[in-house]
């Protein structure tokens, strides 16, 4: 407990752990008022992360030019911060049809610490070195430390393990003047502002790194050729919801008749790229795939090739 006073005190000048006496009485309101409350601190999160649109699209580019030439996005942190991060990278594969490894969720204490409190887990910067390491970092690879207070040492150690590794880094806060922004080669602090319960970052903190996390990930795999327009055409079709999905995604770029998109989707193996390919520049399956793989995967690219 040596260094609970200097703790005490580092966390007395962050803003998402200031204490808000006006909402003293919360406990004492009425259901639907402590909604209203709740409701209303929410509506100040978007401006928050509006704030620093700037700072992400710099980061969102930066990532994205690491992953063409091979290398992995990864997020680490811990609690609240390292679950967003697991399940932003969780939902790449079934969205965007990434590559096993291609995104990594790293959170402080192993997956365990995803449903229970690992003690001490987000103390160690050596964890997170070590968690690091057994990824193989490479310079091409890109680690985003992701924490609300900016001072956790499991996101700060990732961080600077990874830069002087050479891969490229960014940290992700919501407190001004972070040591996780300082760490990183592209800072990001949302700052929304003490919570209504006092030091709760699941709460506004959360939401805003949720915001940022869809952004990062979102627009990395647009910049990739992971979209057609606003179309998810790299879905992974793998339930019946998805393979309704798939066929609705069809239609939607190519306006084709129902029996032509199933023989297409049927041609294609059920990968919505080359089904599209097929339909719209008349090609068969085979060539699809082939101009698919000479273009980088990026559909117009492969349209562009074929004439149509």
């Amino acid at each position: 407990m040596t260094d609970s006073p200097h703790l005490q005190s580092e966390l007395a000048t962050l803003t998402t752990e200031a204490f808000r006496p006006e909402l003293a009485g919360i406990d004492q309101l009425p259901t639907l008022d402590i909604a209203r409350l709740m409701n209303g601190e929410d509506t100040g999160v978007p401006a928050a992360v509006a704030a620093r649109l700037p700072e992400i699209a710099a980061a969102v580019d930066a990532v994205a030019a690491r992953m063409e030439r091979g290398g992995r996005l990864v997020y680490a942190g811990a609690g609240t911060a390292g679950r967003l991060g697991v399940l932003d990278a969780s939902e790449c594969p079934p969205t965007f049809n990434t590559a096993p490894g291609q995104v990594v969720g790293l959170i402080a204490g192993g997956p365990g610490a995803l449903v229970n409190s690992v003690e001490g887990a987000e103390d160690s910067p050596d964890l997170a070195r070590a968690d690091l390491d057994a990824l193989k970092l490479t310079p091409d690879d890109a680690v985003v430390g992701v924490s609300a207070s900016g001072r956790t040492p499991y996101a700060i150690g990732a961080v600077e393990h990874a830069r002087a590794a050479g891969a490229l880094t960014v940290g992700l806060s919501c407190n001004a003047n972070s040591a996780l922004a300082a760490a990183a080669e592209h800072g990001i602090e949302v700052v929304v502002g003490p919570e209504l319960l006092t030091g709760s970052t699941r709460l506004k903190a959360g939401t805003a790194q949720k915001l940022v996390l869809n952004m990062l990930s979102t627009i990395t795999m647009i910049r990739l050729g992971k979209t057609y327009g606003n179309l998810m055409v790299d879905v992974r079709a793998s339930n019946a919801k998805l393979r309704a999905r798939s066929r609705r995604i069809v239609a939607q770029a190519t306006g084709a008749p129902d029996a032509d998109i199933e023989r297409a989707l049927t041609e294609a193996d059920g990968e919505v790229k080359t089904a599209i390919l097929i339909v719209l520049a008349g090609v068969d399956g085979a060539t699809a795939t082939r101009l698919l793989e000479e273009s980088d995967g990026r559909l117009r690219t492969a349209l562009r090739r074929a004439g149509a």
